[in-house]
Parts: structure tokens; sequence; C-alpha cells
């Protein structure tokens, strides 16, 4: 008899995969997304230890560095000697002849050397505790480094900037948050009940989608004390910026709750004695959870956009509170503009931070897109 051979068809990665992994391989296809996810989680690895990577103390006034130019880092030195290592060099202050304009130029004769996770100022670390490790630290304090130069009280802008991040950062994620409860909550049951429930739902969610905007937020925003203390500007802040935030992700929140209520699965879990709760937050959710959270990430940079609109007309977050909005009015003159520059680099920072989570959003709306190819 001859031998039967019986050989076993492996099925289809992608018909065994479930929806998140289907999801990812789709997202890992957009180079861009991929790149933006990167300088995404860099960004708030930044956030959430600001003082491990600053170098100078973003508080610290130095009446001798008032408008210092950004100084570079070295890594060979060949003028004194070949030698290998983290180094800079020191600004010598000169004056042009006929202008008597300042002029900074490096001074090769003394190279400053730079260590690496060495000790600095000391910072708190999520509240937990304290350190005075940096990533990056000087190792004469009498010759301070500052990368991104120095503003009009000669504090570092550089670790300004960095613990900005800290502030500008989550209150995105802060706002977003409010504003994705508010929005699965009212329309989930908008969209679930349906009737006259939703007749009131969609008429309050029409008002506050009418709403102009800016001068909502301008109008709010200046109705605050401005003696408060910073947290609590933080909360209301956060606050206002989600008052306005959440209608839009409700009405598609609300479309797919419609969509999805008249489904098998949902009938027969209503059919197998399901209770309401669990149908909507195992079964319902579940089924469009990646379009939320595509929803979610393109809503982050809106909401820090609103933050440092609202602080850099002096309308939000107020010194001594360090966030990108607030060190951007700093560079609101024309003397600013004109003799220093750097001074637009919390602006930089918006730009980064805004283009990542944008094409961060894109390419996860793309990856949850079924008929996307």
């Amino acid at each position: 008899m001859a031998d039967i051979a019986i050989t076993s068809v492996q099925p289809d990665r992608a018909a065994i995969a479930s929806q998140w992994q289907l999801i990812w391989w789709a997202f890992k296809r957009h180079r861009l997304a991929m790149i933006s996810l990167f300088v995404t989680i860099a960004m708030y690895i930044v956030a959430l230890v600001p003082g491990f990577f600053a170098i100078n103390d973003p508080t610290a006034q130095n009446a001798r560095a008032t408008f210092y130019p950004p100084q570079g880092i070295h890594f060979i030195d060949t003028t004194n000697g070949f030698s290998l290592g983290l180094f800079y060099y020191p600004l010598k202050l000169t004056r042009d002849p006929q202008t008597l304009a300042a002029i900074y130029k490096e001074d090769t004769t003394k190279k400053v050397p730079l260590a690496l996770f060495g000790r600095g100022y000391e910072y708190s670390v999520l509240g937990l505790f304290t350190s005075d490790i940096h990533l990056i630290a000087t190792t004469d304090k009498t010759k301070p480094l500052f990368l991104f130069g120095a503003d009009r009280l000669g504090r570092d802008v550089y670790s300004r900037v960095v613990q900005g991040a800290q502030i500008s950062l989550s209150i995105g994620l802060v706002g977003v948050f409010i504003s994705l409860l508010l929005g699965i909550v009212l329309g989930g049951i908008s969209g679930y009940y349906g009737g006259k429930l939703d007749f009131v739902m969609q008429r309050v969610i029409d008002f506050v989608l009418s709403l102009p905007t800016i001068p909502i937020w301008l109008a709010l925003a200046a109705a605050l004390p401005q003696n408060w203390p910073a947290t609590l500007q933080y909360m209301m802040i956060t606050i206002i910026l989600s008052f306005t935030g959440w209608a839009q992700l409700a009405r598609v929140v609300r479309g797919r709750f419609l969509s999805l209520r008249t489904e098998e699965f949902v009938s027969a879990a209503r059919l197998d004695g399901v209770s309401e709760g669990r149908i909507i937050f195992r079964h319902m959710l579940p089924s469009f959870s990646s379009h939320i959270i595509a929803s979610v990430t393109l809503a982050v940079p809106a909401m820090i956009l609103a933050e440092t609109s609202l602080s850099f007309l002096g309308l939000g977050l107020q010194p001594p509170t360090i966030s990108w909005g607030v060190l951007l009015r700093e560079a609101q003159n024309i003397r600013s503009i004109a003799t220093a520059p750097w001074l637009f680099m919390p602006g930089v920072a918006v730009v980064i931070a805004v283009m990542a989570l944008n094409l961060l959003g894109d390419g996860l709306r793309d990856a949850a897109d079924p008929y996307n190819k």
C-alpha cells in the first residue's frame, strides 16, 4: 500500500491575528509614523524627568549671562593636542570697535570637560524623591553651559525648555483624558439608548460645537484670579481646554453606538442576559477602540497649541510656572527678536511636538482603517 503523505496546511498569519496585531503590522509600514512614535516617546521621557536632562537650574538667574548666546558641545579637541571626550569652550566677550555691540567668541585656550551622569543641582523626581544626577553636567560651576543661550535674566533657555515640556505635554494628555471620558460616556449614552435622551444630548452637543472656541477660552482664562497657585492654575486651564473638546468625540462615539446596537453580537449578548454595562464596555467599545485611540492622538496637539496660545497671550499659565507658552512670552518684543533669536526655541519644541503627534495620529488612523491598503 502506498504511503499517503498527510501535509498540514499552515494557516495564514493574518487570518489568525488579533485586531491589535493587524493594526501594529499596518502601522509599522508607515515610516513617518514610526519615526514620530520614537520622537513622541523620547519627548515624554524627557517630560517625565526633566531635571535629569536639564543642565542648569531653570529658575537660577545669572546677571553676567544676560542674552548669552548658544554654546556648542565638542567631542574632538585638536587645539590643545589631540584628545577625545565631551567638552565645551567658554565664550569670551568682546566689543565691536565701531558699534560697541557685544561679540562672543569661543576661548579655545580654556577647555571645560563635561561629565556624563554627573552631579548638578537637586531636582524632584515625580515628587517622590530628590536627585542631583544629570545626563550631562559641567565640571566647572563657574563657567555654565548654555546650549540654547540665556534669556534677559541669564536663565538657561535649554533647561527651561526641557522643564516646560513637563507642563505643555502633560496638559495635552490630561485635557484629552477628560474630553475622552466625557465624549465616551455622553456619546455612548446618547447612541445606545436613543429616543428623547438622544435628542436632548444632541442638542447639548450642537450648542457646545456652536460656541466660538477661542473667545470662550480667552474669556474663561481671563476670569481666573492671577494670585492662584500654579497647581490650581494648571488644573483650571486643563478643564477650560477640555470644556469644548469632548463634543466632537461624543458625536463620533454616538454614531458608532447607533450602528453597533443592532448588530448580531449585541443582540446575542442581550438575549444571553448580559448586563447593559458589560455590553457597552466589553463588546461595543472594544470594537472601535482603535479609532478612539487615533482620535485621541490627533487631539493632543490641539490641546498643546491651545495652552501655548493662551499662555503666550498672558491668559493661561503665569510665571513662575514654566511651560512652552510662558517661555515664548520672552520673545514678544523687537529687542528679543533682534538680539536673542534663540528665545524662539520653545516655539521649535512646540512645532516638533505637534508634528510628531499629528504624524503619529495619522499613522494610527490609517492602520486602524480596515479599508486602508
